[in-house]
């Protein structure tokens, strides 16, 4: 890479790389792979557990004070106190991993404080490395990205994902569906949350939204649509989405006209303790649960508030001591 990379973006990209092989060389011969199911169309393999370890070990052999929070450990590695906390989904894609789809990617990143400060999103298939750090811009391979410059939805392709999971609330999902698919030139949904968020950093899709997501989906893509220019937050336009299973992405205009249509289906709950959503919240399910205890104390749900856009803003990474 031409440009100057900071150390802990460096050792992410080692272990996305890493992790990647991992996940290619399974490839080979995925029929062999064994899976197991987490929960009703939720599936691990033992690749997954595989890369997850392998950079696991790469962060912590580089940084042995730091968090981990990631997809198939939880919180069980790393420190529990420290104000660095790495956020892994070691195969984002899964289910097309194991029907031989190749879309799925390795996100790996790196908050300070509860603001993502290192992202690194990894394409085994393409060898396609989305990348960036905070204030310094975002890169596929050795190429700065910016969002797309379109400006009226009816001229975007939007990328979505359907709810799959036992629990998710699909009546309301169609409606949302519905009403951008009529407004827009066209929907896509190849099942792999962390790469979409980076198509629209890339400016391949002009937004995205999708309901059910963990932190480990899209912390990573998060900061490399920001640092291209973009914007995401949760239905409602608020900044504060980790933690809320809903995203909204895009370039600043086509981002605010989803976010007037998305507001009225957000799950955000009210001060009241009512849920904003028409029909209500999804039932809770296990991931729910587990990230209610992994939130970190910045990710703290916040009241609705304006229908605005807003970009994420945090205090910049001190130098590692």
């Amino acid at each position: 890479m031409s440009q100057s990379l900071h150390p802990m973006l460096n050792i992410a990209i080692k272990a996305a790389r890493a992790a990647g092989a991992v996940i290619n060389r399974a490839s080979l011969d995925v029929d062999k792979v064994q899976v197991e199911s987490k929960g009703v169309n939720d599936f691990v393999t033992e690749v997954d557990k595989h890369a997850e370890a392998v950079i696991v070990d790469a962060l912590l052999a580089a940084y042995p004070g730091h968090g981990i929070l990631a997809e198939e450990s939880g919180r069980e590695l790393g420190a529990k106190d420290s104000e660095f906390l790495w956020i892994i989904d070691p195969l984002d894609g899964t289910t097309n991993f194991i029907h031989g789809f190749p879309v799925y990617a390795v996100s790996i990143a790196l908050a300070w404080r509860g603001v993502v400060q290192q992202a690194v999103v990894y394409d085994p298939n393409r060898n396609d490395l989305f990348y960036a750090s905070r204030g310094r811009g975002a890169y596929l391979n050795d190429r700065r990205l910016r969002v797309s410059k379109r400006l009226r939805l009816a001229d975007s392709l939007i990328g979505t994902g359907f709810p799959f999971r036992k629990g998710d609330n699909f009546k309301r999902y169609m409606k949302m569906f519905e009403e951008i698919s009529q407004q827009c030139a066209g929907l896509r949904r190849p099942g792999a949350a962390s790469l979409d968020l980076c198509y629209v950093a890339a400016g391949y899709y002009d937004g995205f939204f999708e309901t059910g997501l963990s932190p480990w989906d899209i912390a990573a893509a998060s900061l490399i649509i920001t640092e291209a220019g973009g914007l995401i937050g949760n239905f409602s336009g608020e900044a504060d989405f980790l933690y809320q299973r809903e995203v909204v992405a895009g370039n600043p205009k086509v981002y605010g006209q989803l976010v007037n249509i998305l507001t009225p289906y957000t799950r955000v709950i009210k001060d009241d303790g009512t849920a904003a959503a028409e029909g209500g919240a999804p039932a809770p399910d296990a991931t729910d649960a587990f990230l209610a205890e992994a939130t970190l104390p910045s990710a703290a749900p916040e009241p609705v508030k304006a229908r605005k856009a807003l970009k994420v803003s945090g205090p910049r990474t001190p130098k590692q001591r």
